[in-house]
């Protein structure tokens, strides 16, 4: 069960609960594999062990966001 951080900060974030599995997904996997640029982590410290909970942090904390050119009718 998801505890933190909550759907409704989360939310706040993110325009759907859609748009939050897949953005969540993309960064645990580049945690997981380390493709994110430098290798960098965003936050200085994290609550959770596990990649989504990690990126599910850095997206509640603004430091994630969905790039709007990736957003649209031509890349369904």
């Amino acid at each position: 069960m998801l505890i933190r951080p909550s759907i409704d900060k989360l939310l706040e974030q993110v325009d759907s609960k859609y748009s939050l599995v897949i953005l969540a997904s993309k960064r645990a996997h580049q945690i997981e594999n380390k493709e994110d640029k430098n290798h960098r982590k965003l936050l200085d410290e994290y609550k959770s062990i596990s990649h989504v909970g990690k990126a599910l942090e850095e997206i509640a904390s603004g430091d994630i966001v969905i790039d709007p050119e990736s957003v649209g009718s031509e890349n369904l």
